[in-house]
Formats: C-alpha cells, structure tokens, sequence
C-alpha cells in the first residue's frame, strides 16, 4: 500500500506543478491580452485623431486648389487682355504714324516740285 500511496503522492505533486503552470500561463497571457487592449486603446485614439487632421488638411486644400483655380483664370483672363490691349496699341501708333506722315505731306511746301 505504501508503493500506491507513494505513486499518488508523485501524481498529486505533478498534478499541483501542472496547475501552477497552467495558472502561471493564464496569468502571463492576462498580462499579454492588457498590453494588447491597451495598445488597441491608443491605436484607435490615434487613428481618430490623425483622421480628424486629414479631414482638416483635405478641407484646406479643397479650399487652397479652388483659390487656385480662380486665380490661374484671372491670371489668364488678365493676360489675355492685355494682349488686346498691346495689339490695339500697337494698331493705333501704326496709324498715328500713317496720319502723321499724311500731315507731313499735305503741309510740306510746293515750291520745290513745281
């Protein structure tokens, strides 16, 4: 009986040390499962935050391209204007100088042809 009571002894003995481990094992993967909660914690505030900048920086560059646009249009009306401006300046001096020289003739004495 002494051998039985010694081989229930070591199996009871495993059986404690199996248990502690296994406790040992639940407590470590407790702390693992914190960590992770408490990652995914920040994570998500993170990702809310950097989601709520996006949205703010999308909404000024909306803004900023739209600007850019009108601007790039004035910029190109303006420059087309002044063009026509130039080509009328540049027609208008063209027939100055044409009356002029019509002037210049009409007034210039006879005596010399005739």
């Amino acid at each position: 009986m002494t051998q039985q009571g010694a081989a229930l002894q070591t199996y009871n003995n495993e059986l404690v040390k199996c248990m502690e481990d296994m406790c040992s094992k639940q407590e470590e993967l407790n702390r693992q499962i914190q960590q992770e909660e408490e990652e995914k914690v920040r994570l998500q505030h993170d990702i809310r935050v950097l989601t709520e900048k996006l949205s703010r920086v999308n909404e000024s560059l909306a803004k900023r391209l739209a600007a850019r646009a009108t601007l790039d249009r004035t910029i190109a009306e303006t420059e087309a204007a002044y063009m026509k401006i130039l080509e009328s300046s540049q027609t208008l001096l063209s027939v100055l100088k044409k009356e002029a020289g019509n002037l210049s003739k009409a007034t210039e004495p006879r005596g010399k042809d005739h």
